[in-house]
C-alpha cells in the first residue's frame, strides 16, 4: 500500500474494528474484516479521488464486508450460553460445544486507540456503551440490516439519508429497521439504553482486588461473598451456565479440586474489568493459558462473570498480548 493511502486511512483502523465487531461479535472476524476493508480501499482508491468523505467510504466499505460475511452460510448469529437454555444445577460434562458461534470479548487496548470519539447529530450511544459485552450480546440478535443502521444512525450519528446511501436502501426503509432495532434494545433496557461503565471506584477497585486474591488463595467463601446474591456465571465455550450464589459455588467447589492453582494478570475488556487467568495442574507444572475473565459490577458486588475458556480462549489471549504460558 503507497504511503499517501496508508497516511490518510490509518488513523481510522481502530473505530472500523470496533465497528466490525459490534457488527461481527468477534474480535478475530473483527481483524479479518478490517483486513478485507483496507484491501478493497486500496484497489480502488484511485477512484475514489477524494470525493465526499473518506471516513464515509471506509464505513461503507466495513459495513458491506460485514454484511456479506453474515449473509454466508459460514457465519453464524454469535450467543452466550444464557442464551440458549436455562440455567443448569448439574455439573458439566467437560465438553466444550465447538459447533456454536460465541460472542468473544473485546480487547480495550483497541478501544484506547481510537482517534475521533465525536459522533454526528443523531447519535443515541456512546461508543463505549455499545461495546459494552451485554449490549453486544443483544445486538447480536438483530438481524444485520438492523444491526447496520443502528450502529450506523444511533452510534456514529450518522442521518437516515447517508445510511441509506450507504447501505443502498430507501430513507424509509432504515428509519423502519431503526425502529424495530430500538424497540428490540426496550426489551432488555427498559430506558433504551445500556447503564455507563465509570472507571472502578476505589471501593470497586478494592472488590477487584479481593476476586483476584479470592481465586489466586483458592478462597471459595471468599470469592462467593463478592457475588450478588443472583448473579450469573457463564463460560463460553460450554454451554452450561449458572444462576445464584449458590449454584455458583457448587459448581465452583467441584471445578477447583481439578487445579494446583491459579494466577490473575489485569487488564480490560469491553469497557469492563478482566483478568487473564492461568493455571498449572501441580506444583511444579508451568502457569498455562486457562481463560479471560469479564466482570460487571453492581456497586460493590459482581453481578455476572463470563469466562471465555480454553480452547477457545488460547487465541483471545494472543488478542489481548498475553502470553500463553507465564514464567
Amino acid at each position: 500500500m503507497n504511503a499517501t493511502f496508508e497516511q490518510l486511512t490509518e488513523p481510522f483502523r481502530q473505530e472500523l474494528k470496533r465497528h466490525c465487531y459490534c457488527m461481527l461479535g468477534s474480535v478475530h472476524e473483527a481483524e479479518d474484516l478490517v483486513q478485507e476493508t483496507y484491501l478493497r480501499a486500496w484497489r480502488s482508491f484511485g477512484q475514489f479521488e477524494g470525493r465526499g468523505s473518506l471516513r464515509a467510504w471506509l464505513y461503507q466499505i466495513a459495513t458491506n464486508a460485514c454484511l456479506n460475511a453474515l449473509a454466508s452460510d459460514k457465519s453464524k448469529r454469535r450467543l452466550l450460553p444464557d442464551q440458549q437454555a436455562p440455567a443448569a444445577v448439574d455439573m458439566p460434562d467437560g465438553t466444550a460445544r465447538t459447533d456454536i458461534a460465541w460472542l468473544e470479548p473485546y480487547p480495550d487496548a483497541y478501544l484506547d486507540g481510537i482517534v475521533d470519539e465525536s459522533p454526528g447529530p443523531e447519535a443515541r450511544y456512546a461508543g463505549d456503551e455499545v461495546v459494552q459485552l451485554a449490549f453486544v450480546t443483544v445486538i447480536q440478535q438483530l438481524p444485520p440490516r438492523q444491526r447496520a443502521a443502528l450502529l450506523l444512525c444511533e452510534v456514529l450519528g450518522w442521518s437516515t439519508l447517508e445510511a441509506a446511501e450507504l447501505l443502498g436502501s430507501s430513507a424509509a426503509a432504515i428509519n423502519s429497521a431503526r425502529q424495530r432495532a430500538r424497540e428490540a434494545l426496550a426489551r432488555h433496557y427498559p430506558d433504551g439504553r445500556p447503564s455507563k461503565s465509570p472507571s472502578p471506584s476505589p471501593a470497586q477497585r478494592e472488590l477487584l482486588s479481593r476476586y483476584l486474591n479470592a481465586w489466586e488463595a483458592r478462597n471459595l467463601d471468599g470469592f462467593v461473598a463478592l457475588l450478588k446474591d443472583d448473579a450469573t456465571y457463564t463460560m463460553p465455550p460450554f454451554s452450561q451456565w449458572y444462576a445464584g450464589r449458590s449454584d455458583i459455588r457448587a459448581f465452583f467447589a467441584w471445578a477447583w479440586q481439578y487445579y494446583d492453582g491459579f494466577r490473575l494478570v489485569p487488564t480490560a475488556a469491553n469497557r469492563q474489568p478482566a483478568f487473564a487467568m492461568y493455571f498449572r495442574a501441580r506444583a511444579d507444572a508451568p502457569w498455562v493459558a486457562h481463560s479471560i475473565h469479564v466482570l460487571t459490577l453492581d456497586g460493590d458486588e459482581i453481578s455476572n462473570m463470563t469466562l471465555f475458556m480454553k480452547p477457545a480462549a488460547l487465541r483471545l489471549f494472543e488478542a489481548f498480548a498475553f502470553p500463553q504460558t507465564l514464567t
